[in-house]
């Protein structure tokens, strides 16, 4: 039996993301362009709860659509790498997480940490109030190219609904880890995701 649930995953949980903008590019997986990096609490009932760290940069796919690409995810879950690498080509790492959230009112504050054999990959401090916000549908596309587990490109359909809002964001990332390319890019916006439904297909 395979140590991960069939598709779809049929996930809970929240999500806090920022957009870069690269000027110029890092190496070859990472070009000039777009990039949203977010931390992902997965919760029960999900199939599978596990924390991620993942960056993604945008694109369009072959059938010219606006889609993302997965650069560099990591979760501290070996059943979510399982599936994400053998299922849909997303090239996913193992690595140790932290996170506490606090609240004050309708104020929420999250602390996250990413470390990868007790080296740091990236800290983050969040303050939102998306636990307030009306819940709103979301859809999303993402193309991976294919890697040994998956060798063909994975074509990916995420829909869902979050409480959804912009947040206050802040952003460390190691110098010497493997985001340092980001520590130059310029941060457009961030957003909480609070109590997503999301289906992964």
């Amino acid at each position: 039996m395979k140590p991960y649930p069939p598709p779809p995953w049929n996930m809970h949980g929240s999500l806090w993301l920022s957009a870069f903008r690269l000027r110029e590019a890092a190496d070859e997986r990472h070009p000039a362009g777009t990039y949203g990096v977010a931390l992902v609490s997965y919760e029960d009932p999900s199939p599978l709860t596990y924390y991620e760290l993942l960056v993604a940069r945008t694109t369009k796919n072959r059938a010219g659509k606006g889609a993302v690409t997965i650069t560099d995810i990591w979760v501290d879950s070996e059943a979510s790498q399982a599936g994400g690498r053998e299922l849909w080509a997303i090239p996913k790492q193992l690595c140790d997480f932290d996170m506490e959230s606090s609240f004050r009112g309708p104020v929420t504050s999250t602390d996250w940490t990413a470390t990868l054999e007790r080296r740091p990959i990236v800290s983050a401090h969040f303050t939102d109030v998306s636990r307030a916000a009306v819940r709103v549908p979301f859809t999303g596309l993402v193309e991976q190219p294919g890697i040994e587990e998956h060798p063909d490109v994975a074509d990916v359909e995420m829909k869902g609904s979050a409480r959804a809002l912009p947040c206050r964001s802040r952003w460390d990332f190691a110098a010497d880890g493997p985001l340092g390319f980001l520590r130059g890019a310029r941060r457009l916006g961030s957003f909480r995701m609070a109590g997503f439904r999301l289906s992964f297909t």
